[in-house]
């Protein structure tokens, strides 16, 4: 019995319509997008640990600013197409570039000593990706078992674009809410986290209890249970409702985990013998200092052998796709593609052999770089391979990860620190050492960072394009124009961040407020091996638990890894968000509503979420700028109430629920694409 052969793909466009597409407004409009939306999630990226895509708030700005000038819906994709981009060059961003700062290669983040490197890491990186991805885009794009959910979602707004901007009216309304929470909360209204301690009985001589964004305290006497309210964080919440409660408790998982097992048990049978294990001086201020020594020295390193093996296992599972896909395009590159001029406009694409030359040109350029950090020939050409093979491989990977599960939930960083071991490893063994063997081993981490990040949300671009009937040869040219425009703008929100948090107390990267966990997993990664003190027992114990991980059927081991590592109010509000997804989703469904009503309630849900993430963001930058300049902000309490922080997150909560729920139209209204396919 013969399979059923599925029908051939029908674009909204069809191919043999001609209409405007490549202009300088949505050009522009994109460009706009793209650094805009780039910055507010370097913002989320080194807060919190996880960015957003931004193709659903590139999408319906795109929309609703097009439409006004009688735009067309191809204009609105290459609008959106440029517009999220500058998002992804901020996630290989945030992920490697303070790992510079925090492993001490650069003394300076100063933009005399730091942005022509960091823009040359990220502008080369991101061309790759471009170019990497290129390579197997029809292979991923019109492989029928990928969903693309994101992709489909995208599209199906500028669909219902075409029939009004209606959808426009719920993000903005949710960008000045989360705005607003997020100025009361910076203008000290309310505060914005808590720890409580419980007591539970006399079980043992000590205990740990969490202090805000994963702080520690450790008490002398009792043995207790340890609750840290959530974050009020518009961001957090918004990310844990779009990822949805299954993602969002793996990674609270992982948080309970660290902060609620592995330090308090080694805390309550170590105590002060546990210096002995730790690095001189680390533990020397005291219960707290102590703590947080065990956390950075111990923990840490068993996420990321878990860490590891999760990205293994994501590799091993798709080795036949990416065979298939690699294979197509080497043939094309043997037989030569067809003119350009015999070519129905939607397959019109760069060559084979066009992007191959470029990643060539690119390549020279790396090695050239490499030399100037490491200082050695042969140290740069294996660097240059090393990332130029690992590279093309990830971001492939990445790619066929987007079509499964979306930009959202792409573990970029996961694959960037299989990237950072091979490098290490042989750097180490062409006697590549000190701070520039560290320097080179994070350059490749870097560029393969910023190229998987770039590459997974370009796939998902060719997708949406593909549905909506775009060109690919014209999102392939406004994507190389805006990762260049955002790799050369993405250090100076960085910088801001970075120097406003220490005006403001902290350390900057690294700082509690500025946790860049996968950059901080990245530098102590690098200088464990180049420096040849990796702690290995526990990398492998961390491998072996993502083992039994994967033996569980757990949907993602690389999150939970990953939940180990942020803190535990963080990993909290994610939490928070996932549940307040579910709650809307089981309410919807007690109510009765029909498929078509869910499909209203989920679509304007995640709308309102992606406006909260973009409203704290972008309010978080302007205060991170205020600091930056030493302009003075109001204070309405030096010690403001969490209680209050505790009414405006159920506020925001009541909300998230209600808001969606009040707008699931009549049961005979025809039902919308969901946006979440």
């Amino acid at each position: 019995m013969s399979l059923p052969v599925p029908p051939p793909h029908r674009p909204f466009v069809s191919e043999k319509t001609t209409m405007k597409e490549f202009t300088l407004r949505a050009v522009l409009l994109g460009l706009v997008m793209s650094v805009v939306l780039g910055a507010a999630n370097a913002y989320l990226g080194l807060h919190a640990g996880q960015t957003i895509a931004a193709t659903y708030p590139a999408a319906v700005i795109g929309m609703a600013f097009l439409r006004a000038f009688k735009g067309t819906v191809l204009e609105e994709n290459i609008a959106r197409t440029a517009g999220s981009i500058g998002e992804s060059v901020a996630a290989g961003a945030i992920f490697t570039i303070p790992a510079f700062v925090m492993s001490g290669s650069w003394t300076s983040f100063d933009p005399a000593h730091a942005y022509w490197k960091s823009t040359a890491l990220m502008l080369v990186g991101s061309v790759l990706g471009v170019l990497f991805v290129s390579l197997v885009r029809r292979a991923l794009v019109e492989d029928a078992s990928l969903p693309f959910p994101e992709s489909v979602a995208a599209a199906e707004i500028h669909k219902a674009g075409q029939r009004g901007a209606d959808a426009a009216r719920y993000l903005f309304w949710s960008i000045g809410f989360g705005t607003l929470i997020q100025a009361l909360g910076e203008f000290k209204l309310y505060a914005v986290d808590k720890d409580f301690v419980v007591r539970i009985g006399q079980i043992g001589k000590s205990f740990v209890r969490l202090g805000p964004l994963g702080s520690q305290n450790i008490l002398q006497t009792g043995a207790i249970s340890t609750v840290a309210a959530p974050t009020v964080s518009p961001a957090l919440i918004g990310v844990g409702y779009v990822i949805g409660p299954e993602l969002a408790s793996l990674s609270f998982s992982g948080s309970l985990l660290a902060w609620g097992l592995l330090v308090p048990l080694m805390m309550y049978f170590m105590g002060p013998d546990l210096q002995k294990f730790l690095p001189p001086g680390s533990g020397d201020g005291g219960w707290g200092a102590m703590a947080a020594a065990v956390w950075r020295y111990i923990i840490r390193p068993v996420a990321v052998g878990g860490m590891m093996v999760g990205a293994a296992y994501t590799l091993i599972k798709m080795g036949k796709k990416l065979t298939s896909s690699l294979g197509r395009a080497l043939a094309e590159v043997r037989h030569g593609a067809p003119p350009m001029e015999s070519m129905i406009r939607t397959e019109r694409y760069m060559g084979s052999k066009t992007v191959l030359s470029l990643i060539g040109v690119v390549f020279l350029l790396m090695i050239a770089l490499y030399f100037y950090i490491a200082g050695q020939m042969l140290a740069a050409v294996v660097a240059a391979v090393v990332m130029l093979i690992v590279g093309f491989f990830f971001a492939t990977v990445s790619g066929n990860l987007v079509g499964v599960i979306g930009s959202s939930n792409n573990p970029v960083s996961g694959l960037t620190l299989s990237t950072l071991i091979i490098a290490a490893l042989l750097m180490v063994s062409l006697g590549v050492s000190g701070p520039s063997g560290v320097a080179v081993v994070l350059g490749v981490a870097a560029v393969v960072c910023v190229s998987s990040a770039v590459a997974g949300e370009l796939m998902q671009d060719f997708k949406a394009g593909y549905i909506l009937g775009g060109t690919p040869r014209n999102i392939q040219i406004v994507e190389l124009i805006a990762v260049v425009l955002s790799s050369l703008v993405m250090y100076f929100p960085l910088y801001v961040l970075h120097i406003g948090n220490i005006k403001s107390g902290g350390t900057g990267f690294g700082d509690p407020k500025l946790a860049a966990p996968q950059a901080g997993l990245m530098a102590a990664l690098a200088q464990g091996i180049v420096g040849g003190e990796m702690a290995w027992p526990l990398v492998v114990t961390g491998a072996i638990f993502g083992v039994v991980l994967i033996m569980f059927k757990v949907r993602s081991p690389m999150l939970v890894a990953v939940g180990m590592y942020l803190p535990f109010q963080t990993t909290c509000a994610i939490f928070v968000g996932g549940v307040l997804r579910s709650i809307t989703d089981s309410r919807s469904r007690v109510s009765g509503h029909n498929a078509a009503q869910m499909t209203r309630v989920e679509n304007v849900g995640i709308l309102v979420a992606s406006g909260l993430i973009a409203g704290e963001a972008l309010t978080g930058l302007l205060f991170a700028y205020f600091k930056f300049k030493d302009i003075p902000v109001l204070e309405f309490f030096k010690d403001p109430s969490y209680v209050a922080g505790f009414l405006v997150l159920l506020i925001m909560g009541f909300a998230m629920i209600r808001v969606p729920l009040a707008n699931a139209g009549r049961p005979e209204d025809p039902a919308p694409p969901s946006a979440m396919v």
